[in-house]
């Protein structure tokens, strides 16, 4: 129930956060200990053995980061400029452009009938890479709009990301597979239950300022999520990737980790700047899906190499 009605869930809660923000705003201090969890389950996830198997598809995986931090930054710059977007706005859609892939690309990869195996992949480089290219892609595109604090961006990364998902890997290391593996089918929903906690919250934050929110941002938010689906595809197949990997390119491109820009937002600028983080969270999750559910009922490519292993591996730590 939690899983296959999440994106219903999310739109429940975020809608009772909004009618009712003040029971929410206590965990308010806890909000980055909130996605350090979630990452952290996430390391809990993974084994060694999925970064060696990022050599098993090193062209696939090259152009899916690639793009990942080309196109998504490209194109929230030019629809915020677009728009006209003011700078709080502006600000909050580069920092969803310039995040790393969502660990919800693996479960929604998976949904799709997609090579997993390379979603993860791509959501193991671009999580790695990301803590020197936000601050840097960033930095960059709002030189001339706002002062970045490229280091103080990059250590929250560490605290945020890096740090967590070395534990839980550590944590597997120590504790052995076996043990791991008896808890693993919760982590999912565990997983799921805080990310929606952590997208509430952040409703409640910004409730004050819900009333600035317009259509116009939300049709940006809208219009930089299925730009970053279709072109991804397109630039895929373009490449001569199969048609199983432009579907996981795809997907892999237009799912951000908005719990981060959200969480860099609140951190270091505004609970303003983190209303495109909200409204890119929801819309991924219902583009995702829908577009999954799509390719899924069509007939499977010939030349697919779809990992057929555990779904909840694959699906684990986040629909942020």
């Amino acid at each position: 129930m939690l899983s296959r009605y999440y994106s219903i869930w999310i739109l429940l809660l975020a809608l009772a956060a909004w009618l009712w923000p003040s029971p929410w705003l206590g965990l308010q201090p806890y909000f980055v200990w909130l996605l350090a969890t979630i990452m952290f389950l996430m390391g809990l996830t993974l084994r060694w053995q999925d970064f060696r198997d990022i050599f098993r598809h090193p062209g696939a995986v090259c152009l899916g980061v690639t793009l990942q931090f080309l196109l998504m930054p490209a194109l929230a710059w030019l629809v915020s400029k677009a728009f006209g977007f003011p700078p709080e706005w502006l600000l909050g859609m580069m920092l969803v452009g310039t995040a790393p892939g969502g660990t919800a690309s693996n479960a929604l990869t998976y949904l799709a009938r997609g090579n997993v195996a390379l979603s993860v992949s791509m959501t193991l480089v671009s999580t790695t890479l990301a803590v020197f290219m936000m601050p840097l892609l960033s930095g960059w595109y709002l030189s001339s709009v706002i002062e970045i604090d490229r280091l103080g961006m990059l250590l929250s990364i560490g605290q945020i990301v890096v740090a967590p998902v070395t534990l839980g890997l550590l944590c597997v290391q120590v504790l052995g597979e076996s043990r791991i593996h008896r808890v693993r089918h919760w982590l999912p929903d565990l997983a799921l239950l805080f990310i929606m906690v952590a997208i509430a919250l952040l409703v409640a934050i910004n409730a004050g300022s819900l009333h600035q929110l317009t259509g116009l941002l939300v049709v940006g938010v809208l219009i930089h999520n299925v730009a970053g689906l279709v072109i991804g595809y397109l630039l895929a197949l373009a490449c001569r990737q199969s048609v199983t990997n432009a579907r996981t390119i795809a997907i892999e491109v237009g799912t951000q980790n908005t719990g981060l820009a959200m969480a860099l937002a609140l951190k270091h600028f505004s609970a303003l700047a983190a209303l495109p983080g909200v409204l890119f969270s929801i819309s991924q999750n219902l583009l995702g899906v829908a577009a999954a559910k799509g390719w899924r009922r069509q007939p499977e490519d010939e030349s697919q190499a779809i990992d057929k292993g555990n779904p909840v591996k694959s699906s684990s730590a986040g629909n942020v």
